[in-house]
């Protein structure tokens, strides 16, 4: 898969924006300013938080993915060549996590 792939799988959630925050051609997926997917500029993968630090742990050690740079323990980094249906997959769950954090008006502002 590639990043084209990944950013089309985060362009079509609702409310969706992509960013380069740090310059140097990321991709950084927000939903009403947060971030809840980001491809580097060098490495092919994409980070995306899960439900906890144990979570990630988990997927880490079934070699699901891997301990994602810079981000919180809660994040995992996905290879882009996992399976399609693996990356929607955790890409949607990330963004949902995001999504249900944001205040009730913010969310209720949002598409469905």
């Amino acid at each position: 898969m590639s990043r084209e792939a990944v950013n089309d799988i985060c362009a079509a959630l609702p409310g969706a924006e992509c960013s380069d925050p740090w310059g140097g051609g990321h991709h950084c997926w927000k939903v009403a300013g947060k971030m809840f997917a980001v491809t580097g500029a060098l490495t092919p993968t994409v980070s995306v938080k899960t439900e906890s630090a144990v979570m990630a742990a988990m997927l880490i050690e079934a070699e699901v993915g891997q301990r994602a740079p810079y981000l919180h323990a809660g994040w995992i980094a996905l290879p882009l060549e996992a399976p399609r249906d693996e990356l929607e997959h955790r890409i949607t769950a990330s963004y949902r996590l995001i999504r249900a954090t944001l205040p009730r008006k913010v969310q209720a502002a949002l598409p469905d």
